[in-house]
Formats: C-alpha cells, sequence, structure tokens
C-alpha cells in the first residue's frame, strides 16, 4: 500500500484528499471518502455557518476517521466558518480564492492542519512561510475555480520550491494520474470529478450522467474577464456565459447575474440547459458509478501496479 508523509500527518489510510467542491462535498461524500480511508471534506462554498455548521455534526455521526472543511475566503460568511472549524474541532482546513493568512495563526494553536489550495510556487512559498502543513497544488485541468498553469507543470516546481508535503489536483481522476503525481514530487493527490459519480455524493442524476458521458473535450474555462475562472461541461449555459464574456456591450455586473444560481440549478435541479455543471478535464476518464471505496481502491491498485513497474506504459 502507497503510504506517504501525509497519511502520518493526518491520520488517514490513503494519501487522497475528495475536492472541496460547493454545493456537492456534503457530509454524506465527506464521511463516506473518510471511512474508505482518504481525507473527506466539506465545503462551505458561500453557505451559511448554519449550513456548514450541520454537516459537520452530520459527518461526526457518520465517521470516525478525520475529514475536513473547505472555506472559499470570498464567502461572507468566512470569517465565521474559520472560527467554527476551531470549535467543532476539524482535523484540517483546506482554502481556495484568497489568502488565508490572517487565519493561519489560530488554527495551527487549535491543532488544526491548514492545507491551503495554490495556483502558483509564489503562493505556495509564502503559505509555507506562514506556518501551512502541507499544500494543494492545483492545475488548470481541475473543476472549478482554476489557475493558468497545468498540474503537470505545476506541480514539480511547487515540490521543488517548498518543504511541506504538496499535494496534486487537477486532472486527476485513475490511477495512472495518481503515479504521474507522485513521479512529479507529490505526496498525495487531491481528487474532485471522480468523486462526482460516487454512489455517496447526492448531486442530481443528470449531473451525473454527464460525467458519465464526457468526452476528452466535453469541458470550458469561462470566467477569466472577472479574475476568476472556472471549468465546467460544455452546455447551454456555458457556452452562452462564454458569449457574454467576449461581448464588450455586456457588463461585468450583467455577466455576473447571468451565472447566479447556475452551480446549484446544476447540483440540485439538473437542469441541463441553464445549469453549471462544474468538472474538471478528467471527466472524459470517468466511465461509471462506483462506491467511494471502491473509487479509492481502484485507484490505488492500479497506482501501485505502474510504480512497482508491472505494467509497460507505451508511447
Amino acid at each position: 500500500m502507497i503510504k506517504t508523509s501525509i497519511c502520518d500527518i493526518l491520520g488517514i489510510e490513503y494519501p487522497i484528499f475528495q475536492g472541496g467542491m460547493a454545493w456537492v462535498s456534503d457530509a454524506s461524500l465527506a464521511s463516506a471518502v473518510s471511512n474508505a480511508g482518504g481525507l473527506g471534506i466539506i465545503a462551505a462554498g458561500n453557505a451559511p455557518t448554519d449550513y456548514v455548521r450541520n454537516e459537520i455534526k452530520k459527518a461526526k455521526e457518520l465517521t470516525n476517521k478525520p475529514f475536513g472543511v473547505n472555506i472559499m475566503l470570498m464567502s461572507p460568511f468566512a470569517v465565521e466558518i474559520a472560527a467554527l472549524v476551531i470549535e467543532e474541532k476539524v482535523s484540517a482546513v483546506t482554502t481556495g480564492a484568497g489568502n488565508p493568512s490572517k487565519f493561519m495563526k489560530a488554527w495551527k494553536e487549535a491543532g488544526v492542519k491548514v492545507i491551503p489550495v495554490v495556483p502558483s510556487v509564489a503562493i505556495a512559498r509564502l503559505m509555507e512561510r506562514n506556518g501551512a502543513d502541507a499544500i494543494v497544488a492545483e492545475g488548470g485541468e481541475a473543476g472549478g475555480h482554476i489557475g493558468d498553469l497545468t498540474t503537470m507543470t505545476l506541480v514539480p516546481q511547487v515540490c521543488d520550491a517548498v518543504s511541506i508535503p504538496v499535494i496534486a489536483a487537477g486532472g486527476i481522476a485513475d490511477g495512472r494520474g495518481i503515479a504521474a503525481a507522485f513521479m512529479l514530487g507529490a505526496s498525495g493527490v487531491q481528487v474532485g470529478t471522480r468523486f462526482l459519480v460516487a454512489t455517496e455524493c447526492t448531486i442530481h442524476q443528470n449531473y451525473k450522467d454527464k460525467i458519465v458521458n464526457a468526452k476528452d473535450t466535453a469541458t470550458i474555462a469561462t470566467g477569466k474577464r472577472l479574475g476568476h475562472p472556472i471549468r465546467s461541461l460544455k452546455n447551454p449555459f456555458s457556452r452562452e456565459f462564454s458569449k457574454k464574456e467576449y461581448d464588450s456591450n455586456v457588463t461585468n455586473t450583467e455577466l455576473v447575474k447571468f451565472g447566479e444560481g447556475a452551480l446549484r440549478a446544476a447540483v440540485v435541479d439538473g437542469d441541463k440547459k441553464g445549469g453549471c455543471f462544474m468538472a474538471g478535464q478528467s471527466a472524459g476518464i470517468v466511465k461509471c458509478e462506483q462506491s467511494a471505496k471502491e473509487i479509492i481502491t481502484e485507484m490505488f491498485a492500479q497506482a501501485e501496479d505502474l510504480l512497482k513497474g508491472s505494467k509497460v506504459i507505451n508511447g
């Protein structure tokens, strides 16, 4: 079995994180991933504090294993949720969409492991200086909010720049991706899109079907004009958003308003036309629904075979 330093730091069996996906990563999915040996993560997104508190309490009822909370620092509730994870003694925090430095000292003093998601070497170095326990280096192949660099180029540069464990994210959906991440110097992986089709994931069936049926060119990145690009599956909503983004007659305010509620429409309502189905470029690799345990054990069995040299990779 593959074990790395991140397993010891967090008390997990497999060096795999489940991505913190807004409206998706709830107590059901997070606890299933943790029970399967990974680090399940509840996504706070823009949800109010009471919602996050309830999901944390549900997760504690469903698992006695470590799990984390992902805090989107742009959320109007970020300050409250930063305090909540201390109050609830959450094992770990991952962060996105902002700089978590002002919260890190309090988290560290409370024994919460701090693992920011970063898109660049400079931010990774800053997070290490501020006391991060590990770093998630996320490439632009990922679903949801993305940076410019690819996983293949970002991960080794971050690994060279910091001395703390690096978790590779973006485009990883099978054992080949895990093996590649370790060869690039990572101590673990974060996976989002593959877990969208976990049986314990509570999203609308239309969302799962779109992932399973996705092709290699199924995704599109939109929102760069607004300063926070997002990768999602191509559909009428994302194509129209892209069209409006390049229309100088459409203001940024109008563009933001057009996108409001689109993620919920996908996750909860399964709205094929008006929903934003966030997913990574690895969606084309995902072929069926499985339990979180099956996903993790299958991925790591394949990775172990590859890393032991028992399979030959041609081309």
